[in-house]
């Protein structure tokens, strides 16, 4: 093995904790510039994709790589047992579907049909976390012949949700869509392409990117951003407000990324949306931006803490009044293109992922050495 190689491709028993700096896959789907802070689909700088092509074309250059191609409209379906708890409801009913619809094992379909059901599936996830919301709102979904006035996914999410589409809405949820979309190989992208890996249907994939995302470390943070720029807001002072934070050993939420070393694109364009829809918080927001940012950089000189995504895609969804309990399902409706473009690549792999483990517990040893262990006469 060349010099080049050994550091391209580490020892197989180097161990590295949560896989970092590994690289698992090789993908054609997008590219997040470290250095540079600018994020491209397929080659395509999302700054030209926000505002000149809604999100279902966004979908279909992921998945088609071709913006001409889009993501289907729900067909009629009425999801069962919904509980208003837009994720959970997400996940079992996005894994109920393959039951219901017969879908067929990875291994086992045409890469045409996977991509057919990956459409109807992730049309179908807007529209369970539209009927979710309204659900946990005390009210009825609108009825199909409402929902097909809206010519976008955004619109017709929407008219779901509420009965209208307010343009301001549509803008922030389109934008909010798009920027995060897709970016590489993150837990829940992961997480779809292990479950795709084993030959199991496209339904099971996406169910299973969902349960990922449900934590707080991977798409929930935006829920914890509104919170925090509430209670700057009511004590009026950022500086002191930060200063406490950090004395007390918590965390600033919207503030570092694991890959970008400059700034995050995708909350560039946020933060530009949120102005240009007139958002109410985005003064406090840019306060306690330049104070956080002041901050963090004098505790850790050594390294890039900028603002990353989460903290403007925070206000964006308030200015379309996006509970922060959602935050997580509509992230991950975003992410059903993502997903579905590496759910897609994996299966032309016909790989299964088949990591290894290190063993580090006790040596050989007898039974009766465990404490505890109960012993039979």
């Amino acid at each position: 093995m060349t010099l080049a190689e050994a550091c391209r491709f580490p020892a197989v028993n180097e161990f590295k904790p949560g896989l970092e700096g590994v690289v698992a896959v090789e993908t054609e789907i997008a590219e997040p510039d470290r250095e540079g802070g600018s994020l491209r689909y397929r080659g395509v700088d999302i700054e030209e994709l926000v505002g000149r092509y809604p999100y279902e074309n966004v979908w279909g250059l992921l998945v088609d790589d071709d913006l001409n191609s889009k993501m289907p409209a729900p067909e009629p379906y009425e999801p069962a047992g919904l509980t208003g708890n837009a994720p959970a409801d997400l996940q079992a009913e996005t894994a109920r579907l393959a039951g219901e619809w017969k879908l067929g094992k990875l291994n086992e379909i045409s890469d045409e049909q996977a991509r057919s059901d990956l459409g109807r599936l992730s049309a179908q996830m807007m529209e369970i976390v539209a009927r979710s919301a309204a659900k946990a709102e005390g009210r009825e979904p609108a009825p199909d012949d409402v929902v097909a006035q809206g010519e976008t996914a955004a619109e017709r999410f929407l008219l779901r949700w509420r009965g209208e589409a307010d343009p301001r809405d549509v803008k922030a949820i389109d934008t909010y869509w798009i920027c995060t979309a897709e970016h590489g190989l993150n837990a829940s992208t992961f997480t779809a392409r292990v479950v795709a890996s084993t030959g199991a249907d496209c339904g099971a994939a996406l169910s299973s990117a969902v349960g990922a995302l449900s934590g707080p470390l991977h798409g929930g943070a935006p829920a914890y951003v509104k919170p925090m720029l509430d209670e700057v807001a009511r004590m009026g002072d950022a500086e002191r407000w930060v200063q406490e934070t950090l004395a007390a050993g918590k965390r600033i939420m919207g503030f570092g990324h694991r890959i970008y070393r400059a700034e995050d694109p995708r909350s560039r364009i946020l933060k530009r949306t949120a102005k240009e829809l007139d958002s109410s918080q985005v003064g406090v927001a840019e306060e306690l931006e330049m104070v956080a940012l002041a901050a963090l950089q004098e505790r850790h000189p050594e390294r890039v803490l900028a603002t990353n995504v989460e903290y403007y895609s925070a206000i964006v969804l308030d200015v379309a009044e996006i509970p922060p309990p959602l935050a997580p399902a509509m992230f991950a409706c975003s992410r059903v293109a993502g997903w579905s473009a590496h759910i897609l690549e994996q299966k032309r792999t016909g790989r299964l992922f088949r990591p290894s483990a290190r063993y580090v517990g006790p040596g050989e040893r007898p039974a009766s050495a465990v404490d505890g262990a109960p012993v039979r006469t």
